[in-house]
């Protein structure tokens, strides 16, 4: 694609380009609507003594997220692939430091925060996503990696596995599998042999399995999730006042503002648990609308990569479309009781400082591949995404618009074909 023609596709808003925004300024809003509801009476009563706190800081957050969006959407692909090592490096160094004594703050037993007083960010969010780009950055520079498991352990397992051992030292699960299932993904994406995912998964399930018995608070989280109701009081509280939330909001909820169990009954309503006061409050409906949400970003995404020029760019699309995913369902499945609780946020909507700007941050990358961004021509010579492509139909289309076609089938494409 010549940079004329790159230009034009960049300055246009693409199906997939108008899709994600539309998703993301919507989970956005739903964030900003949910927390305020799930903080307002918790800040007034024993808090801040201001209902809006948390919706202030949220808001705050939002803006600078997308900010980072808005810049992220239009930086060179080239720029984000030279700079993965150094961000990877940030976040490992990062992480790092939190095991340095007085450097980290502590906070429920977990040393995973840097900074002091509201100014505190998670090294493990600059991890999260430095990981992802680097995967990225390795299968797009040799895609044979993909056909052997020792082109994949080395050097990509081994950097993912050291990255697993620093968060499960925080301790950070939640932060760890969200980590493997969208590595996972990405693998799948690139077209790893089905026997060799199939070493991978069963190897690391039964690695997290180990490291969830070993350690007596997963283990209590582990038995909580097999049976809460045991334990109600204690170890499976929080899972409990989730399910009654969820189960007192019926199809069409009790109404806006109207839950009851955000008023000191469920424990981190406005961060990791507001999902069931969208339950409570807005019903089944709710939890359906804002899993409709997230599947249009998996659409949009999915169908950016396919499109998308160059192997770089099509992993890339692949791997944050499936960051995204798979931190939601890890969030929806916990709070629903199909999980074990691990503390993750729901993108875009829960509050914490880190996640929704390095989420948006990411969205903006997105973005950037939707709106035709790439590496260049040269590029464009690698092979395409089988799995996401569709075979050899999807490759000849890719290939065509690698090389400058476009994405509709005009009319002048189409007398080419019928000559």
């Amino acid at each position: 694609m010549g940079p004329g023609k790159q230009s034009d596709a960049r300055s246009g808003a693409s199906l997939e380009s108008s899709i994600l925004t539309t998703a993301t300024l919507c989970l956005l809003t739903t964030g900003a609507i949910m927390v305020y509801s799930a903080s307002s009476a918790e800040s007034l009563l024993n808090g801040s003594g201001d209902p809006s706190y948390y919706l202030k800081r949220y808001g705050a957050l939002a803006i600078l997220g997308l900010i980072a969006m808005r810049f992220a959407s239009r930086v060179p692909l080239k720029a984000i692939r030279d700079a993965t090592p150094l961000l990877l490096a940030a976040g490992f160094g990062l992480t790092l430091a939190l095991m340095v004594p007085g450097v980290g703050v502590t906070v429920n037993g977990a040393t995973r925060w840097l900074g002091a007083g509201p100014l505190q960010f998670q090294p493990s969010e600059v991890l999260k996503i430095a990981l992802v780009l680097y995967a990225v950055r390795v299968l797009a520079q040799r895609p044979s990696r993909v056909r052997s498991l020792g082109g994949l352990i080395k050097p990509l397992g081994l950097v993912v596995g050291a990255a697993f051992l620093l968060l499960l030292k925080q301790p950070d699960m939640g932060t760890a599998l969200v980590i493997c299932a969208a590595i996972g993904a990405l693998l799948v994406a690139a077209g790893t042999p089905m026997r060799l995912l199939g070493v991978i998964g069963g190897s690391g399930t039964a690695l997290v399995t180990v490291f969830a018995v070993v350690e007596p608070y997963r283990r209590e989280r582990l038995t909580a999730f097999l049976d809460p109701w045991s334990d109600a009081g204690d170890t499976g509280f929080q899972a409990v006042q989730a399910m009654i939330a969820i189960g007192s909001g019926g199809l069409f909820g009790v109404g806006l503002g109207e839950s009851v169990q955000k008023i000191f009954y469920l424990p981190e309503a406005h961060t990791d648990m507001i999902l069931a006061i969208i339950g409570e409050e807005l019903g089944i409906a709710g939890i359906v609308g804002v899993a409709t949400l997230y599947a249009m970003i998996g659409f949009a995404g999915l169908r950016a990569a396919r499109l998308a020029p160059d192997l770089y760019a099509k992993l890339l699309a692949a791997g944050l479309t499936c960051l995204v995913l798979c931190q939601a369902a890890l969030n929806f499945f916990a709070v629903m009781g199909l999980a074990p609780l691990t503390g993750v946020p729901l993108p875009f909507i829960s509050y914490g400082n880190s996640n929704l700007v390095v989420l948006l941050a990411g969205m903006g990358l997105l973005l950037n591949v939707a709106s035709g961004g790439s590496l260049g021509a040269r590029a464009a010579e690698r092979p395409p995404l089988r799995a996401i492509s569709g075979g050899r139909r999807g490759e000849s289309g890719d290939r065509g618009r690698g090389h400058g076609g476009s994405r509709g089938a005009g009319p002048g494409r189409r007398r080419r074909a019928a000559s």
